[in-house]
Order: structure tokens, then sequence, then C-alpha cells
């Protein structure tokens, strides 16, 4: 037997494209522009009022007079899918003209500020298709706001001759884009800016973008690691494990996992946040989960944490905007400042209700909130360990109600931080198409000169044939938000719905989760089979569009095996993805009484 490595398998996947994609293609301006808050408006008088674009077919392919050249750059984290955004912007390129050439910029904006590139030739390309990561050409965090930067950007694409330049990341990273569009337009300069939305966090939507690029994958990836320690969980059944989830200042993925894999419990901050929880009201009804638990004999469960969890604590929360406006007035007088009189000095430029909830805090928490940001000036979540924090909390709680005489169980906590084991999977088949065609899109409106836009594709709940790309005004996105203490234009985050669809079903179903086992083992994510499994989107996106979360079992047998199959039965199925047909074993003929969790 011949066998071949998945990666390589995957390098000859070909992602599946929105039909309108699959042909020649003209604009259709569906929208007006939209009347922009009037501060977004005096920001950006060039490009607020820019219509809603949508592709349509075209009956021909206009020709080409010339060929383009495009730069393209990664900005931000990883995410899954990044290569095939590119992939789709080179191939849209080469079928728009074969001489037009794609340029990388390395190591994200900053190279674009050195003007590093390297010319993406379909050697290259190939390479990538449908792999995880970014290291095609990397990324960093590099922020575009100043005049002199954009002037620094025009110059080396004029070098480069660039008619077009398409920035891959994530709100702050579009943000950028919006502003050099604008900059661009303010002195006549014909460069076309196109973003795309990126961040696996999920917290780049809104009414035009469904969901991010990669935030599929990686939740799916989480998925099976929650599933593979709650088997653990209930197999040895004397842990509690307690884990944390990577996606910054959201919930989304926490939610979703949650949906997915349905622990014992989990915590979504924007709920904390609503009903103004503190730590201490947080660790009461973990511990009352823990005691009811233990009183019926299971000693053991999985507890899901969101990342940014103490910023959505509102004492919390108003501790570090008042950090902000400190570390903003002082911070050029920390460095006169003694170390060890650091945390001491900013303490006292806080109110005496700031300065308790910072005092309360163990020190290396307070100083990460005080002292260690990342370049936007956002606390640097993923490096505080609240799962330690909640359980060293929790052992104080319960040992309290022990001398009570209300616990007498074990508590035999396990920590874990899943954030890094996502971010550069090989994507799904769901993102490894969503990406591909938000390539496409981006070339199919660079070719227009739609500058200051944003490719989507949407409809996403639906097979990838039935997906709408359009091109939405990046300004449509922006609000004004204060960052370092001063307002800046910026996409705001989009955080968890607490009466959305997705929560609502999450809060019906998560009482019973917590008093039973209700578990369940997604497994790794699936390249090659039915439909079904393969391409599926994640639950959040199919509960938003009114769609059952899953389908049941009897469902799947009529789809799959009609007439239902004998015990042991052989059954034969084609499978599209790879033209051969599997085989399978039936394993019930009638009922499935075991768990099919």
């Amino acid at each position: 037997m011949t066998y071949i490595r998945l990666d390589k398998l995957r390098a000859v996947y070909k992602p599946q494209l929105p039909e309108v994609l699959e042909h020649p293609t003209k604009l259709d301006v569906s929208t007006n522009a939209a009347t922009p808050d009037e501060r977004i408006a005096a920001l950006f008088p060039h490009t607020a009022q820019l219509p809603v674009v949508s592709l349509a077919a075209a009956d021909v392919e206009a020709e080409a007079t010339s060929p383009l050249t495009v730069g393209v750059l990664l900005s931000g984290g990883q995410a899954p899918g990044g290569h095939n955004v590119i992939a789709g912007i080179f191939d849209a390129l080469k079928m728009h003209h074969p001489a037009s050439i794609l340029y990388g910029f390395i190591m994200g904006p900053g190279g674009l500020l050195r003007g590093e590139a390297r010319e993406l030739t379909a050697d290259v390309i190939n390479r990538y298709r449908n792999t995880g990561g970014f290291d095609m050409i990397g990324s960093d965090r590099t922020k575009l706001e100043t005049k002199e930067q954009f002037e620094q950007v025009l110059l080396h694409a004029h070098r480069l001759a660039l008619d077009a330049l398409v920035v891959i990341g994530g709100d702050d990273s579009n943000t950028n884009a919006a502003l050099l569009a604008e900059y661009c337009r303010s002195v006549n300069d014909p460069l076309c800016v196109v973003g795309c939305p990126k961040t696996i966090d999920g917290d780049l939507k809104n009414g035009w973008v469904e969901t991010s690029f990669g935030f599929d994958t990686c939740v799916k990836v989480y998925a099976e690691l929650v599933g593979n320690i709650q088997r653990d969980c209930y197999s040895s059944k004397k842990y509690w494990h307690f884990v944390k989830l990577m996606g910054r200042s959201t919930s989304h993925l926490t939610l979703e996992c949650a949906l997915m894999t349905q622990p014992t419990v989990a915590i979504i901050s924007e709920e904390v946040a609503a009903r103004g929880l503190t730590l201490g009201d947080l660790v009461r009804q973990l511990a009352d989960v823990i005691v009811d638990r233990s009183r019926r004999g299971m000693d053991f469960g999985v507890v899901l944490i969101p990342e940014g969890l103490i910023e959505f604590v509102p004492k919390v929360r108003r501790l570090i905007a008042a950090l902000n406006r400190v570390l903003a007035e002082n911070g050029h007088k920390l460095h006169l400042v003694k170390e060890s009189q650091i945390i001491n000095y900013i303490a006292s430029k806080l109110s005496d209700e700031d300065e308790e909830t910072l005092r309360s805090l163990p020190e290396e928490v307070a100083r990460q909130l005080a002292l260690e940001r990342d370049p936007h000036g956002n606390v640097q979540v993923s490096r505080i360990e609240t799962e330690s924090l909640i359980v060293t909390l929790l052992g104080q709680e319960l040992e309290k109600r022990r001398s009570q005489g209300e616990f007498e169980g074990n508590l035999s906590p396990l920590t874990h931080f899943f954030g890094y084991e996502g971010r550069c999977s090989m994507p799904s088949n769901f993102d490894a198409s969503y990406c591909y065609a938000l390539g496409r899109t981006a070339v199919a409106l660079a070719k227009e000169g739609c500058s200051g836009y944003m490719a989507t594709v949407g409809n996403l709940v639906h097979p990838p044939k039935e997906w709408i790309p359009r091109g939405i005004p990046l300004t449509e996105m922006l609000t004004i938000e204060e960052r370092n203490g001063v307002d800046k234009p910026v996409i705001a985050k989009a955080l968890v719905d607490i009466e959305g669809a997705p929560f609502r079903y999450f809060r019906e179903h998560r009482k019973e989760w917590a008093e039973g086992i209700a578990f369940r083992y997604p497994g790794p994510i699936q390249y090659f089979g039915p439909s079904a499994v393969c391409d599926a989107t994640t639950i959040t996106l199919r509960l938003e569009h009114a769609l059952e979360p899953e389908e049941d079992i009897e469902t799947i047998w009529f789809r799959l095996f009609v007439p239902r199959p004998s015990l042991g039965e052989v059954v034969f199925f084609p499978s599209p993805d790879i033209g051969v047909e599997v085989s399978i074993i039936a394993a019930q003929s009638l009922s499935l009484p075991y768990d099919v969790n």
C-alpha cells in the first residue's frame, strides 16, 4: 500500500468557489452610500460615503489592457487560511493577465515600511496552498497610522509600481487599511487599498462580515482538545480541568467550543459584564456546581474560561480604564521610578476604589494589568493566568465550605491554556474555500479601483456555490474609541450577543450540562468524506441563521445509507473529494442505544 502524507494530499485540494467567481465578473452597486457618523465623516472625507458593491456575472471577460501589480501583507496574529487568501489573489491576477505580478511584504506592515518584498511566483504559491500558518511571508503587529508612515508606504509602492495593496488582518489592521486608503485619496495617489477580515477571535464580525477567517478551524482544533480532555475526565473521574481558551477580549471561541463539547461549565465574559459579577461571584457559582456534583458522587468536571475574562469583571474593567488614563498621562515618567515602586506610584494616581481593586489582585496580575501592554496599548490577557487565579480562589472557597460542613469531596484541579495550538492549524475545508474566495474577491475589487473596501463573502451557512462576494466600505465599520487616552477611529470588536440565538441556546442547556454528564467529543477536523461532516460551518453561524445546530442520527443514516443497512453490512458511498469509494460497516441496524454524543 502506498501512503501519502496528509499535507501533501491537501496541497492538491481544490477550494470550492461561489458560482459568481467561477465566471467573469462586474461590479453591481447594490447599495447607496451610507451616512456615516459625523466624526468618521470628518476624519474620512474622501472615503466615508462609498457605496456597497456586489460582484455579478459579466457576459464576457473584459479584455485586460495591461497586467496588474499587487502587493499583499499579513498583519497581526496567525489564522488558518491566510495562505489561501494569497493563493486566491495570485490565481485571480493570473486569470486577469498572465503577466500580472504579486509581491508579498516580508513580516507584515513592518516589511511594508522597510520596502522588503518578494515576488510570489507559482512555485512559491503552490507550496503553501491549503496550509496553515503565515510562514510564506510572515507577519507582525506594526501599526500604520501616521502621515510619515503613509508617505513611506507610497514610496515603496511606487518603486514596485503597485496598482493595489491587500491588507489581510483583524480589526486594527483593517482600520489601518482604511486610514491608508483615505490618505491615498487625499493626495490623489492611485494606489488601491483593500482589506480582508482575519482573526481567530471571531470579533471581526458585523452586519457585513458573518465570520472572520480562521475562526472555524481554530475552534474545531480547540473543541477536539477539549473533547479529548472530557473523555479522559470521564474515564478517570477524579479531576477538575480548567481550560482557558484564546480569544483575547471576546468569548466567541469559548461559546462555540461550549456548544460543540457541552462542558460542565463555560464562563462567558460578556455575561459576566452584563450581570455585574465579581471574581468572588464567579468563584461562588463554580463552588456551588462542584459541591452539588460532589454530593452526587461526581468529583470531576471541565470548566471553559475565556482568555479575556478578567477584563469583563466590572471592577477590573473600571481599573483598566483608569490605568489607561494614568499611563497615558504619566507613562513618560515611569523610567524615573524605582522598579520596586512602580506599582505604588501608579496606585497613587488612582481613585481610592480603583486602588483597592488593584491591591486586591496578586502582585503579578497587578503588574500585568498596569505595565505589560501590547503595541496597541491593550492588556496582554494571554499572560494573565486567569485559570490559575480562579483555581486558587476556588480552593479557598471550598476549604471555607468544608470547615462549615458543606463540602466533603475533593478538588483535584488541572489547568490548561489552548492558544497557539489552533492558530496555525491546517485550515478546515470551510476556511480553505472561504479564504480562497476572499482572495479572488479582493482582486475583483482591486481591478475596479475599489479602494477603501473590505473584501467579504456572505451567505456562509449555505454551500459555497451560493456564497455572495461583496465589497464593503471600511468606513461603514468604523467607530470612535478611546485608545491610550486618545479618541481614535477603530473597527469595533464584536462581543458575544447575550440576546442572540447562540448564547440563548447555551443558556437553555447549561444547567443540564452542569448537573450531569453531557460531554461531547467532536474529534479532529475532517477533510475527506461526506460534505455534511467535512464542509460544515460552526454551530454559532447555524444558530444565527435559525438553522438546527446539528442533524439527528436518523437524518444522518437517511442521507448516507438509504436504505438503512443491516447490522454488519458493508456500505459503499462515493467520496467526491478523492474520487474513490469509501466503505464502512454498519454498527447498528435499528437503534443506537449507546451514547452517540
